[in-house]
């Protein structure tokens, strides 16, 4: 069928489709311009419209993410015999890649269908359809340049500095720009801050935060809770350092945003996630399901058996009474009143207690260690800033190189993957930086307050307290004997203590009763 046929005095049905992207949304080219230039075509060549199909805001790359061009196909296809041709504003309206527009085309032309562009010579006459084809490479041309031009100003974009995408948490996205936002900058700054000292994980993170009020607003989300995955990618990210990362360009550049935190407290979270970490407190008591009655509930353990004692409450005549029991009953009388153990208890730590001698001595040992570390650590730092300085020396030489062609792409993220590991090493060995935030004075007045009178502090302490404190000098538990302990074993550490305070302690002794 040609252009001439449609212009037989035999009326003949069209439909007309519509289509403008969002960036194309302007004056003098919305769909109903469109709308009205595609009837003022039909009207001339003696077409009647049966449908409209009008395409908004989709730049779509592909034929599956445009519904109303699939909708309007299947719509030729179910009324073929009653249409004749297919009306657009301009041939780039259908596709603007040159492959996608010729299968479209065969389908019509498949199903007798004409396509007109009311702008642009159509038909099917060969020289009509060299002419279409010609129209259609030269908008997939077009949209092309458009695409290139996109990525090289994305990129450039990237290399100077600024972020592409959303921003991370704590910060809001003005004008271009990465800046502070005024809720939450101070509160994941301080959940940094927290995360660097080793002692909380990502789930403990994330409580802390929500209990904040803070809240994930990214990507549209109203009030969403902060979860520990959500944290993962947090502490992961080097923007709140002050750089900016590119996977696809497998380059790092100083970011033009202000930095949260310094490059230091970023490698030794990292070194905490990867389980490398040296500064975190160890975890001195497993825990439990506790209970403020019996302290020393899974501390003491039966004498005959070996497992575990516990405890329960036993109702009497007229009153209720504590006991702990060996968990398997091993015994006719396994019955131990509270009282009777923890009386036995606080007699042998007053017998473990610390002289005020010997704490003068374990005190003038802390400064003398603190004061050598501090020593050494500012060493180590300054041999560490030397060789960061020459890292990243280096790696901008590198990215120089691959910018001018002198290194492939490939050959780029090789040897910046090593740089990049040389100085997570580096930065890791300097971050030794929990020295700092002691309190040496504190420290010694909390020495000597607490290890002077230990059953005073087994007694006032809570519960938490008085397991770490048991759990770290007895770390193999309490042997109740039916009545009293006996061969408790101190921990390597405290038994040196005391061998200090009590000479006449043979050396590798590691039992007392």
């Amino acid at each position: 069928m040609t252009d001439s046929d449609l212009s037989s005095p035999t009326k003949k049905q069209a439909v007309i489709y519509l289509r403008v992207s969002t960036e194309e949304q302007v004056d003098n080219y919305s769909l109903d311009t469109q709308a009205d230039i595609c009837r003022k075509e039909a009207e001339k060549r003696g077409l009647e419209i049966l449908e409209t199909f009008r395409e908004e805001g989709r730049s779509a790359k592909t034929i599956t993410e445009r519904p109303t061009l699939i909708e309007m196909l299947n719509y030729c296809r179910q009324h073929k015999k009653g249409i004749d041709a297919v009306i657009v504003y301009r041939l780039d309206r259908i596709s603007r890649q040159t492959a996608d527009y010729l299968a479209i085309r065969k389908k019509l032309f498949e199903l007798d269908i004409t396509l007109i562009s009311a702008t642009e010579p159509t038909g099917d006459t060969p020289t009509e359809k060299f002419i279409e084809t010609m129209l259609a490479g030269f908008a997939q041309m077009d949209n092309d340049v458009r695409g290139e031009r996109s990525r090289n100003g994305m990129k450039a974009r990237f290399m100077s500095g600024l972020h592409n995408g959303s921003v991370p948490l704590g910060y809001l996205r003005e004008n271009g720009y990465a800046v502070k936002d005024p809720e939450t900058f101070s509160s994941i700054k301080a959940a940094w801050e927290l995360m660097g000292t080793g002692t909380k994980s990502l789930r403990d993170m994330s409580k802390i935060l929500n209990d904040q009020g803070v809240r994930d607003t990214r990507k549209g989300y109203k009030e969403a809770l902060i979860r520990p995955q959500t944290l993962s990618g947090v502490f992961r990210n080097k923007f709140y350092a002050g750089k900016v990362v590119s996977k696809k360009y497998g380059l790092e550049v100083q970011g033009q945003q202000t930095p949260m935190i310094t490059e230091e407290l970023f490698y030794r979270v990292q070194a905490i996630l990867d389980g490398r970490n040296r500064n975190a407190a160890p975890v001195l008591a497993r825990r439990r399901f506790d209970n403020d009655d019996f302290p020393l509930k899974r501390i003491a353990y039966c004498g005959r058996c070996g497992k575990p004692l516990t405890g329960a409450w036993s109702k009497g005549k007229r009153k209720r009474y504590a006991y702990y029991f060996c968990v398997e009953r091993c015994g006719a009388k396994s019955n131990v009143p509270v009282q009777d153990i923890i009386s036995s208890t606080k007699d042998l730590l007053s017998k473990s207690s610390l002289r005020p001698e010997t704490i003068s001595l374990i005190n003038a040992y802390l400064r003398q260690t603190y004061y050598l570390r501090i020593t050494s650590l500012q060493q180590k730092r300054d041999q560490a800033d030397i060789e960061l300085k020459k890292l990243y020396e280096v790696r901008q030489a590198l990215i120089e190189k691959n910018l001018s062609g002198v290194y492939s792409d490939d050959i780029f993220k090789e040897q910046n993957k090593l740089i990049e590991e040389k100085v997570k090493a580096v930065q890791t060995a300097k971050s030794d930086t929990v020295i700092e935030k002691y309190n040496l004075e504190a420290i010694s007045n909390f020495i000597r307050d607490k290890f002077t009178n230990l059953a005073k502090t087994f007694d006032e302490a809570p519960l938490k307290q008085k397991r770490v404190l048991m759990c770290s000098i007895f770390p193999k538990g309490l042997r109740w004997s039916y009545p009293g302990y006996s061969n408790t074993q101190y921990s390597p550490f405290y038994l040196c203590l005391l061998e200090v305070q009590s000479p006449q302690v043979g050396i590798g002794a590691d039992e007392r009763t």
